[in-house]
């Protein structure tokens, strides 16, 4: 059995599972209550755990991973049925459409002989034809809402760029964010809460904004920030247990040590 078919199989398998579940007289009563709102947290709770997965290297876990994010599509896929308004052959239809069309190097007639960034320029541009041919007229429509808020706003970004509305360089972005601190700083000390909270918005929002002339994916960054961060305070944690004690009996002075220990072991 070749594996394309062992695919094809374990996919009509999870089709008729997903199925299975939903059926109003013998399914899941779980399952059966589920609507495409209730999921959608799922769908992007699981993508996230793939990034995970990635992130640490964790290739065994993957394939499950993958997997659960699989089901998600395949649930949003069974309730679109089940309304008679689309079904997992749709949406399999709608992404090897679209992946055709995108790549008229290799299914087209334009040549192929052309660097990563020129392919991705391209991309782009098809994606731009494609919006101005639908029902998004507007530079900014069609940027999900549901992406995080850092994501979102790098695209955003890049939307803006595309017809002229950006900073040089990188030095203007970093002029920018001396500002914006300066304005959050003016906001704490004297407007209040919601204009702190919004200048603090216009801050990240710039930092966002950095990443992109950097060439930095943001949400990347920081989830490699947080693990560092949670590497190392594990590693205070440890010499603290190995003492008899906790971080609650210890203080700042000597967690900041321990931390500047544990960097510097890292580095080796």
């Amino acid at each position: 059995m070749t594996e394309q078919t062992q695919a094809q199989q374990q996919i009509q398998r999870l089709i008729g599972i997903m199925a299975e579940l939903r059926d109003p007289d013998r399914g899941c009563p779980w399952d059966i209550e589920q609507d495409f709102a209730s999921i959608a947290p799922y769908t992007i709770e699981e993508a996230y755990e793939v990034a995970d997965a990635i992130d640490r290297q964790a290739w065994d876990e993957l394939p499950g991973e993958l997997g659960d994010l699989l089901l998600q599509v395949v649930f949003h896929a069974q309730i679109a049925a089940e309304q008679g308004r689309f079904d997992f052959a749709d949406c399999a239809r709608a992404i090897s459409d679209k992946l055709i069309a995108r790549h008229p190097h290799i299914y087209g007639d334009e040549s192929r002989d052309k660097s990563a960034a020129q392919q991705v320029k391209d991309w782009e541009t098809i994606k731009a034809a494609e919006r101005a041919s639908g029902q998004a007229k507007g530079v900014l429509d069609g940027v999900a809402m549901g992406l995080p808020a850092l994501t979102r706003a790098v695209k955003l970004q890049n939307r803006a760029a595309r017809v002229g509305f950006d900073w040089p360089g990188a030095a203007d972005v970093l002029e920018k964010i001396s500002e914006e601190t300066a304005e959050l700083v003016e906001a704490r000390d004297s407007l209040g809460p919601d204009a702190m909270a919004e200048e603090f918005g216009d801050l990240l929002f710039v930092m966002a904004n950095l990443a992109r002339h950097l060439d930095i994916d943001p949400e990347q960054a920081l989830r490699a920030a947080n693990a560092k961060f949670t590497r190392r305070f594990a590693a205070i944690e440890a010499t603290l247990a190995a003492q008899g004690r906790t971080p609650a009996d210890s203080d700042l002075a000597e967690m900041d040590a321990l931390w500047n220990a544990a960097k510097a072991a890292e580095r080796g």
